[in-house]
Order: structure tokens, then C-alpha cells, then sequence
């Protein structure tokens, strides 16, 4: 019987070890830092192994890989190229769902040389949008097209019924992976004109989305879409771009957020603060946080931003509960106390995807392509969902030597996309196509 590796056992490591000992039937080991959490997901399973482990025991990482037929990272990406060399040296294929950094892409080559797979950016965004972009690119390029305009939007926000609190928000994932990515610089093109967004600056480009059954929802940019040109074989795109969604109010206060520096990761000494005070210092005053704070980002007192970092508890005269810290640390000490999901709470993942083609015969096209998933925070959240499945699939094709592809790799390829996508339809987890007539920009 085959034998698979799950490192971490965070968020949205739940679906991907359940599918890997029912659907794939192979024995999983969990490796933790945290072994209860490990020991949770293989409760009650005869396949499944929990151990207690630490990224910087790289004897223990080598005789865990050593003894298995396949790696699924689940722990931040900045582990993954020290767990991908491993793989390289034992030759086991590596499954991971974060982002292809540089250094993991440095890997390609003797990754081939040794002919093992590093498959990457298979899980939601990225993951299910290269899938479905690729399908569709393909699609239109058989049949002799060209893209005009490509443009991806996904987010994972609270269900309406479960949307209670004055931001609109709650983690489904790891609350410091959404305030980094909040961090990130971005870029796309619009019309031909390309945009660069430094770092901290995605929420002045924040607009409006309308989509079906959800009515408005926010989108800021997210990361490089230019990255994409290449990746999708798009070089002559007029419009190119990657955004994130949310529910209204969420840019505007990130961007409140940054112009008092939450987002600063530079630790500093903080004994003697409350969150008050801190803010205080921050906007260089005394008195009234709500004033001065109101004052400083130049709107009114009673406005929405000042209502939610009020409520958030940046404005209370407690003591902060550490010594030294970041401003982002102390930011994620309030948001991981209040955004999180209730036990009967349900979040929401939505993505959509709008394709503008130019056919043979001078005939455009629009293709919209929309996914909602819905799930129980407590029981299998849309978001552990969406993120994990593609991963479990891919690891279960690998097993069953379905997927032959080795270096570093997304899942771009019609060998993975076509059979990844249609087991994700046998698992609820399906799309709305639409196409109609379209006339060209301009």
C-alpha cells in the first residue's frame, strides 16, 4: 500500500487527509509541530499516523520522506524548498499548493535531472483559477482565438447569513497569510496600460464587482498578473488581471490599517503600551484614540473605519500582551480573537473568471466562468475545500502514475487540469459557464 506524507495539519489540511485514506485508500502519516491538531485528523482511521515534528529537524524530515511515496506540504511556502530538496534526494514526488517562489523555481532543473515532479499552485487561487483558465484558453486557442481580455477574481468571505460583524470578515485561513498578502506589491494591464502597484498601495485600486445571487462585492489587485503572460501564453492580452474579493468596507479599512502602520513587521519594544497608546504614538497625539485617529486618516468620527478599528479593540486602554512585537503582530492579536467563524458559522469561496475571445470570422466572444462553494467552518469549510481537494487529487493521479510530468510545475497542463476538475464535480465543487456575443473594446 502506498504511503503519503502530510506536513502540517493546519486550516485546510482536513479535506486532503480524509480524501487521501477514503477516496485514495493509502496510509497517511500527519506530521505536526502541534500533535493534537495532527491527531485530530486521523481520529478514528485505521490508515492514518500522527507524529509530533519540527522543521528544523531536518534528520527527522529526511527519514519521514525517506519512507514514504509522496510529500504534501501544508505549512507555509517558506518551508517548501527545504522539503522539495529532500524530495529531490530521496526522489519522492512533492505536492504543494502555495505559490512558486524563487527559490523553489531554481529547483526545476535538477528536479528533472533526478525525474521528479514538484507540483505547486494546486489548491484554490492559485490552483482551481489556473485550471479553469487553462481549460478555456485551450479551448478558444484550438479553435484558432485569441484572448483580448483575461480577467480572474476569487475570495473567500463569511456567507451572508453568517456575515456578523462590522468588517465583513472572518479567517478561514491563516490570519497572518491574509495580512502578508495584503503586503504584497502588484501589477496588471488595463486597456494596454500596465499598472505597478508598490507595496501597501492594492487598496487604492480597489473597485466593484456585481455577481449573481451575492449583489456587490469589493476587488483589489492581487500579486502579478503580468506573471501570467507567460504562464498562460498570453503575450498580446490588452487587459490582464488577478483580483480578490470581499465584501464592501474591507479595502478602505486595510488601507486606514497601513496609514497607521499595522502593517509594519519591524519589531520594536512595547512595554508599557496599551493598544491606545500605541495608536496614539502612532498618529503622534493625545486624548481621544477615536478622535485623533479620525483626525489623522482625514474622515469623520462616526465613520465606518473608525466604528471597526474601535470595535476591533485598537482604540481600548488594555495592556498589550507582550513585550516586544510588530505592529502587524499586534493588529493579529485583535483580529484573531474577533474575525473568527462560530462553530455554526458557514464561509463562502467565489471565483469568476471573464474571458473576452476573438474568433475566426470576426466573431467575439464573452465566457464567464463562476464557482461558489459553500461549507461548515466547523464541520469542512469551503475554503479547506477548495484548496485542499485539487491537492488530494493530484496526489492520488501521481500515485496511481497518471501524472508523468517532473521539474517544478503548476497545474497548467491538460494532464493535470482535465481529470483534477472533473473529480472536483463528482465532489460538489462545480462551475457556471456562460457564453454569449460580445462586441470588441473600443
Amino acid at each position: 500500500m502506498k504511503r503519503v506524507l502530510v506536513i502540517g495539519a493546519g486550516h485546510v489540511a482536513k479535506p486532503l487527509v480524509h480524501y487521501l485514506l477514503k477516496a485514495a485508500k493509502v496510509e497517511v502519516t500527519v506530521a505536526s509541530r502541534t500533535l493534537q491538531k495532527a491527531e485530530a485528523l486521523v481520529q478514528g482511521t485505521a490508515l492514518g499516523t500522527a507524529i509530533a515534528f519540527d522543521m528544523r529537524n531536518l534528520d527527522q524530515l529526511a527519514d519521514l520522506v525517506a519512507h514514504h511515496d509522496l510529500v504534501v506540504s501544508m505549512v507555509p511556502y517558506r518551508y517548501n524548498p527545504t522539503i522539495a530538496r529532500v524530495c529531490i534526494e530521496y526522489q519522492r514526488p512533492f505536492v504543494s499548493t502555495s505559490y512558486v517562489s524563487d527559490e523553489m523555481a531554481a529547483l526545476d532543473s535538477v528536479a528533472r535531472n533526478q525525474g521528479v515532479l514538484l507540483l505547486n499552485e494546486i489548491g484554490l487561487d492559485p490552483g482551481i483559477d489556473h485550471m479553469i483558465a487553462m481549460k478555456w484558453i485551450h479551448r478558444i486557442t484550438d479553435q484558432g482565438g485569441t484572448i483580448r481580455s483575461f480577467e480572474s477574481f476569487c475570495g473567500g468571505i463569511p456567507a451572508p447569513e453568517s456575515d456578523t460583524n462590522p468588517w465583513h470578515y472572518k479567517f478561514s485561513w491563516s490570519p497572518r497569510g491574509v495580512l502578508l498578502a495584503a503586503t504584497q506589491p502588484a501589477r496588471f494591464v488595463r486597456d494596454g496600460q500596465i499598472y505597478e502597484i508598490p507595496s501597501g498601495r492594492i487598496f487604492d485600486y480597489a473597485g466593484t464587482l456585481q455577481l449573481d445571487g451575492l449583489g456587490t462585492l469589493e476587488v483589489y489587485p492581487n500579486r502579478d498578473a503580468l506573471h501570467y503572460r507567460s504562464l498562460y501564453h498570453l503575450p498580446d492580452t490588452e487587459t490582464l488581471f488577478r483580483g480578490t474579493l470581499r465584501w464592501p468596507g474591507w479595502s478602505e479599512t486595510m488601507k486606514a490599517l497601513h496609514q497607521l502602520g499595522f502593517f509594519s513587521q519591524e519589531s520594536t519594544d512595547l512595554t508599557g503600551f496599551t493598544y491606545a497608546s500605541w495608536v496614539l504614538h502612532q498618529v503622534g497625539g493625545q486624548g481621544d484614540p477615536c478622535r485623533r485617529v479620525a483626525e489623522f486618516l482625514g474622515v469623520p468620527e462616526d465613520h465606518p473605519v473608525i466604528h471597526r478599528l474601535q470595535w476591533l479593540g485598537l482604540f481600548d486602554d488594555v495592556p498589550v500582551p507582550f513585550t516586544e512585537g510588530s505592529p502587524m503582530d499586534l493588529l493579529l492579536d485583535r483580529m484573531e480573537q474577533k474575525l473568527q467563524y462560530g462553530p455554526k458559522d458557514r464561509d463562502l469561496v467565489v471565483m469568476e473568471t471573464r474571458i473576452l475571445a476573438s474568433l475566426p470570422n470576426q466573431h467575439t466572444e464573452e465566457i464567464e466562468v463562476y464557482l461558489m462553494d459553500q461549507g461548515v467552518v466547523s464541520k469542512e469549510s469551503a475554503v479547506s475545500r477548495t484548496v485542499a481537494l485539487p491537492a488530494a487529487i493530484a496526489s492520488r493521479l501521481i500515485l496511481e502514475g497518471k501524472l508523468t510530468q517532473v521539474g517544478v510545475q503548476i497545474p497548467v497542463s491538460r494532464e493535470i487540469y482535465e481529470p483534477v476538475l472533473s473529480e472536483l464535480r463528482t465532489l460538489g465543487i462545480q462551475v457556471v459557464e456562460r457564453r454569449h456575443p460580445a462586441p470588441l473594446p473600443g
